[in-house]
């Protein structure tokens, strides 16, 4: 059974390693505002669409005191080789294990013509600065979803 994350809860702490031998955790993030995306899979074309989207809209995330988190399953090596190929500023973390994505309930039951098979859920999940989740949307469509998260920060 998968964990369900919602408003006003506290935030499931994570601790993930990112790119440039980096680490990013939730206990080094409070005091801001927390947009936590989960994507399926580096390089895909919905998971590429969306990571621009935030990349691009980055500097505004950014000045509304927010940092911006994508993870996925993927490695480090593969999320570095995504970011550099499409110019992405994002964090990308990696869930090697797959821990977080269980801690946010995002590791489900997918259904591809008819096979069943485990997989990230897209959500997205932003975690206010006392580290208490604030919104959460699940089941993205990615057109439009980045600004309507910057609302959401903003508000």
């Amino acid at each position: 059974m998968t964990a369900s994350i919602e408003p006003g809860q506290a935030a499931p702490a994570f601790d993930l390693p990112t790119g440039g031998d980096g680490r990013v955790s939730l206990a080094e993030l409070k005091g801001k505002q927390v947009v936590l995306y989960f994507y399926p899979k580096d390089d895909t074309p919905g998971c590429t669409k969306e990571s621009i989207a935030f990349t691009e809209a980055l500097p505004e995330f950014e000045k509304a005191g927010a940092v911006v988190i994508g993870v996925s399953k993927d490695t480090v090596a593969k999320h570095d080789k995504f970011a550099a190929k499409h110019s992405l500023g994002v964090v990308l973390a990696s869930d090697a294990e797959g821990t977080t994505c269980e801690d946010y309930g995002t590791w489900v039951e997918k259904n591809m013509y008819g096979k069943k098979y485990m997989g990230i859920e897209r959500a997205t999940f932003l975690i206010d600065e006392s580290g208490m989740v604030k919104q959460v949307w699940r089941k993205v469509k990615v057109p439009g979803h980045a600004e309507a998260v910057l609302d959401a920060v903003r508000a």
